[in-house]
């Protein structure tokens, strides 16, 4: 699993912020080659992790599950103690009180990144570990009062992907991913064309590996390319959601690359590991 960096970048103000590093990997982000959800997942939304002092660390997209229960990954919740969620399918500004305010959040700013629609305690599964995130990269928020939509997403059956191992390449089966990431992402030494407006987008890539030596059993490999569409920077924890339901198949994990190209890493949503603990929230 050393191919992969960590994507948890595309934080807050800035397109490159907080990244987590270790084991070479990143954390997964945005949408690549999408299209504006609107109205299409209004279950998806948002988050912005918050230490204990209540100031902004990093963002990351997830899925209600319940009035109560906002699904992520693993690397979007550890360390934090709190999580501010934002429901609009943007583009979602930065406050301008956040930026007179030097880039902090204080008395009197409101909005991103500083207060959001709904609040709540983040929560990351026992097992997992920043030096190998992408074991058990499953994450959960737990909102102080219920939040009412019209729709919310679904945990998936027990190893009900697993009816998908097949040839590699030859996979019909495709998902929905969903997310507030960088539309596209550039090397370091052009990290300023990095396009981020956390707008909520949409892809549709493909199963390209599963239950294979790179994945085991824990995670997939999708599609990134300008046909499907993929994740990056700012997607983490987002829903890819099996063919048009609103099944969570796994949440958005990893990527290979800095500039979201080739495959993206998806934490499976079907494994007891992750089922049984995200259900003891419910």
């Amino acid at each position: 699993m050393n191919l992969f960096a960590l994507l948890r970048r595309g934080a807050l103000a800035v397109a490159a912020a907080a990244t987590l590093v270790g084991a070479g990997m990143s954390s997964a982000s945005a949408i690549t080659d999408g299209t504006p959800d609107g109205t299409g997942h209004p279950h998806v939304a948002l988050m912005v992790a918050k230490d204990t002092d209540g100031s902004p660390m990093w963002r990351c997209s997830g899925t209600f599950i319940s009035p109560t229960v906002y699904l992520t990954a693993g690397h979007c919740t550890s360390g934090a103690t709190r999580a501010d969620i934002y429901l609009s399918s943007g583009p979602i500004p930065l406050s301008q009180g956040f930026i007179d305010a030097g880039r902090k959040c204080a008395a009197g700013v409101n909005g991103y990144p500083c207060s959001g629609d709904a609040s709540g305690v983040a929560h990351t599964h026992p097992d997992f570990s920043d030096a190998n995130f992408t074991l058990r990269d499953v994450g959960v928020v737990v909102l102080d009062a219920p939040v009412t939509l019209s729709s919310y997403g679904t945990l998936p059956k027990l190893n009900v992907l697993d009816a998908y191992k097949t040839e590699r390449g030859q996979n019909p089966l495709t998902f929905t991913a969903v997310g507030y990431g960088l539309q596209k992402s550039f090397p370091d030494a052009a990290a300023w064309k990095d396009q981020s407006t956390r707008i909520r987008m949409v892809a549709h890539p493909k199963l390209n590996q599963i239950n294979t030596g790179m994945v085991g059993d824990f995670a997939l490999l999708l599609s990134n390319n300008a046909k499907t569409g993929g994740t990056c920077f700012g997607d983490s924890g987002g829903p890819n959601f099996i063919g048009s339901s609103n099944v969570v198949g796994g949440v958005t994990s990893f990527g290979i690359n800095s500039n979201c190209a080739g495959t993206g890493g998806v934490f499976r949503m079907d494994r007891s590991w992750a089922l049984n603990w995200v259900k003891s929230f419910l």
